[in-house]
């Protein structure tokens, strides 16, 4: 793991090839008032390709300014919370080289189990599963799949009532049959993130 100076990730990543981020577990306004400042300004770039979220966005407001940062590109899935939305309950995409799959994970039991997510991904017939729900950051690779949980943008509660979650997203930038993930947590008492590369091959 390489901890990146955050000034100079977006031309790095662009070189590489197309963003996208991977991002979810709001609860915004309902257990959280917003996303830290830190996050917002580092998401107010015209870089991002293509948006991956894992649900409970909260409000309309938020479902809005996901569709803002990519356009049409905008892949959001239905989470437990999500009873006003229509969001399907999983999408699958190509990225690159990549099948991609995207389920929000309260469906998959028990929740951030790796050996049922790995099943699950096989059923979708994707290389990486993308999920949430527990709101905690993680990156495994089993069976030859990729699990992937970028953890809760807000750091808001989860369904367990654990309240110690770190705020965290993702940025993958995609080449071929390359994957660089680029790792966002916000700290307890940092003004900034921790921003950490990790690599995945095909």
């Amino acid at each position: 793991l390489v901890v990146i100076v955050v000034a100079d990730l977006f031309a790095s990543m662009t070189e590489f090839g197309k963003l996208v981020l991977l991002i979810g577990d709001y609860h915004t306004p309902q257990r959280k008032a917003a996303v830290p400042a830190s996050f917002k300004e580092l998401l107010n770039t015209d870089k991002i390709g293509m948006v991956i979220c894992t649900g409970n966005v909260g409000s309309r407001s938020v479902e809005e300014a996901l569709k803002g940062i990519a356009g049409e590109d905008c892949r959001i899935v239905s989470g437990d919370a999500d009873h006003d939305f229509n969001f399907p309950e999983t999408c699958v995409t190509s990225v690159g080289d990549f099948q991609l799959g995207v389920v929000h994970g309260h469906q998959i039991v028990p929740w951030g189990d790796t050996n049922a997510l790995a099943k699950y991904a096989g059923r979708l017939g994707v290389d990486i599963l993308v999920s949430g729900h527990t709101h905690r950051m993680g990156i495994t690779e089993l069976g030859g799949k990729f699990l992937i949980n970028p953890g809760s943008v807000t750091g808001a509660c989860n369904a367990l009532g654990e309240f110690d979650i770190t705020p965290s997203f993702m940025l993958m930038a995609v080449s071929g049959s390359s994957v660089v993930l680029y790792t966002y947590e916000l700290k307890e008492g940092q003004a900034e993130p921790e921003v950490k590369k990790h690599e995945l091959k095909k």
